[in-house]
């Protein structure tokens, strides 16, 4: 039995090459809000009321050790190439650090015994 491989993901921090924090601080939410309108057809992403309001499951914010980034799903690139190209080119014309990694579901919180 075969699956096929998951999209890649990958994330770009708000750190440039030079080691610099990235500004303005909204940077993260400013981009992955640019990317909004590109999302599945169908599914829970899909049309609907309210499908026009919140991220882009292929693009959105996150806070990492303290670092905002943008995770960008590699299906993106398939969806919409050109959404895609200007996300990459963004992350590059600002020097900004982008690294391939895989977003863990965030586990549950233990209760205290």
């Amino acid at each position: 039995m075969s699956s096929a491989p998951k999209p890649r993901e990958f994330f770009i921090q708000g750190i440039t090459r030079a080691g610099k924090t990235f500004r303005p601080s909204d940077w993260s939410e400013r981009l992955a809000g640019a990317l909004s309108s590109f999302r599945p057809k169908t599914g829970q992403y899909g049309s609907g009321i309210g499908a026009h309001i919140g991220y882009s499951p292929f693009c959105v914010p996150r806070v990492i050790e303290g670092v905002k980034c943008v995770i960008v799903n590699e299906a993106l690139r398939d969806l919409e190439p050109m959404a895609w190209d200007f996300v990459m080119n963004f992350a590059r014309d600002n020097e900004l650090q982008v690294v391939e990694a895989c977003l863990l579901p965030e586990s549950p919180a233990k209760p205290a015994a």
